[in-house]
């Protein structure tokens, strides 16, 4: 029988005896009766098929067999001791990693300030930004390459659990000088036929836009399509169009060329959401960041 069939605990009272040469320094050590560590013996030998210590009234001397495995006991238990000590400090955030999926719009809108905090609390912890297109945020998600993903809840929702984080209403974003940056709120109905700038079709802000936009009655002239939200910022402060923004990702990358007003009749928000693959938990360290993110968004 190999050694592979031995169980932890037999190979820690092994490594015991083997330390100190007595079964009550071995209990010591152990932190358990002399019994018990007998009784670890006795089956660690019945497993082992052999003897492992000869014993006499005072001692256990160590056999051939112990001599030739005690390397390989101690590379076991050293390696079983490192991984306790690595999930210690995975449970009390002193080490550990965070993978966040996100488009780098809704990063650069929400994550900020709660990077800050957290890097702040837990220095040794590190943050990996796997920032993607929104047509590849589900697969990242599926595939484990990250913890969680922020985004618009999920087309299939048997593969995904989620959790709502925020609504983050939509505004206008215009350059300075256009007639309706002089407005406090501009309704739905006044964007037919101003010049749009607006992301692909399959990204999900497009399709409110379109939307909302169809259901006041309204024409959406779409003179420019882009890939992200905030290539759309330069442009509308080069006069080449409007555009329509969740307002965080707006207050993150204004310019002094435009303004952003509140859309209303009727207020249309982004639905944001933790994204998990289904079935499985978060680490804690993605468990807290997610604690902290939504004591920043309420």
């Amino acid at each position: 029988m190999s050694i592979s069939h031995l169980t932890i605990r037999q190979l820690r009272a092994i490594h015991a005896i083997y330390a100190t040469g007595r079964v009550s320094a071995a209990a010591q050590r152990l932190n358990v009766s002399q019994s018990a560590v007998s009784v670890l013996l006795g089956q660690a030998e019945a497993a082992m098929d052999t003897r492992l210590f000869d014993r006499t009234t005072r001692s256990l001397s160590p056999t051939q067999a112990v001599e030739q495995m005690i390397g390989i006991v101690e590379r076991i238990l050293g390696d079983l001791d490192a991984l306790d000590h690595a999930v210690r400090e995975l449970k009390v955030l002193e080490r550990g990693t965070v993978r966040i999926g996100a488009t780098p719009a809704t990063g650069i809108a929400l994550l900020p300030a709660v990077v800050r905090r957290y890097k702040a609390e837990y220095p040794n912890i590190l943050i990996i930004m796997n920032d993607c297109a929104p047509d590849q945020l589900f697969s990242i998600i599926e595939t484990e390459r990250v913890d969680f993903g922020l985004g618009l809840p999920p087309p299939d929702r048997m593969r995904f659990d989620w959790q709502p984080v925020h609504n983050d209403p939509l505004n206008v974003v215009l350059h300075r000088d256009h007639p309706l940056a002089a407005q406090d709120t501009v309704r739905w109905a006044q964007l037919d036929m101003q010049p749009l700038i607006a992301s692909r079709r399959d990204y999900g802000v497009r399709e409110l836009v379109e939307a909302t936009l169809k259901s006041v009655g309204a024409r959406a002239n779409i003179v420019n399509e882009i890939g992200f939200l905030y290539s759309a910022e330069w442009m509308a402060a080069c006069d080449m169009g409007l555009c329509v923004f969740p307002r965080r990702l707006a207050e993150a990358i204004h310019t002094p060329e435009v303004v952003f007003r509140p859309l209303v009749d009727p207020v249309v928000s982004r639905p944001i959401s933790v994204l998990t693959r289904r079935g499985r938990s978060m680490s804690p360290p993605a468990a807290r960041f997610v604690e902290l993110l939504l004591a920043e968004l309420a």
